[in-house]
């Protein structure tokens, strides 16, 4: 006898739902796939209809957790609601492999308008409150953090020294390129574009185009771009 099936014969009778709980969660193929959302569908806030939950999610707190109808949830997403606002995605939401969504406190929270995209990799934090408008586009492995470290006392770690924090509100229909840092204090207006890369440590004014680090606008949608002469 092996190792595992010896430690499952000898496994407590309490600890056995565990297991096959465990095994559903992170298996593969239709049957487990229906399986997850019917437990789901009685633990959650509110569940929609044609949701996809993928294997290898992880769910804290599905009380606060609400979602509406067609939202997909890929493979390895994480969804931590850590209060009552928790973490509501609307209608034809999409998260791509490997997505962090985390309330972070008592009062944050995360609310995903309707046909948002995410794509892989994303790190989404809502210390005070994330929010990001219907019709957003986040491309790949960009990190969302509405809290800014204080440092000023050098004799301190500065783990202990606490922060800075607010809410974030991403307008709606807009188009965020890969390996994006959105900081504190940086709202992101109606309509913008923020290229691959930037670091946004500012408000973001509605139909802006921005790049770099610290990114800047450099112009307005539906204008032309200035040329140099």
């Amino acid at each position: 006898m092996g190792f595992f099936e010896n430690a499952f014969k000898n496994m407590p009778e309490e600890e056995k739902e565990n297991f096959y709980r465990s095994v559903l969660m992170n298996m593969e193929g239709e049957y487990a796939a229906k399986k997850r959302i019917e437990y789901y569908r009685k633990e959650m806030k509110y569940m929609g209809n044609n949701v996809y939950i993928g294997c290898g999610v992880i769910i804290k707190n599905p009380q606060y957790i609400t979602i509406h109808d067609n939202v997909y949830i890929s493979d390895h997403c994480v969804l931590i609601a850590t209060g009552e606002k928790g973490i509501t995605l609307e209608e034809g939401v999409r998260l791509k492999y490997g997505v962090y969504l985390d309330g972070e406190t008592p009062e944050g929270y995360i609310h995903i308008g309707k046909n948002v995209y995410i794509g892989t990799g994303c790190c989404l934090h809502g210390h005070k409150g994330l929010e990001i408008g219907d019709w957003c586009l986040l491309a790949q492995n960009i990190t969302i953090t509405p809290y800014s470290h204080k440092f000023d006392n050098p004799e301190m770690p500065i783990y202990t020294q606490g922060g800075y924090s607010r809410k974030i509100t991403i307008g709606r229909d807009c188009y965020i390129g890969k390996n994006v840092c959105i900081l504190y204090g940086a709202d992101i207006g109606e309509g913008s574009v923020i290229g691959a890369g930037s670091v946004v440590v500012k408000g973001v004014p509605p139909f802006s185009v921005v790049v770099g680090n610290p990114a800047k606008v450099i112009r307005k949608r539906g204008f032309p771009v200035n040329k140099k002469k």
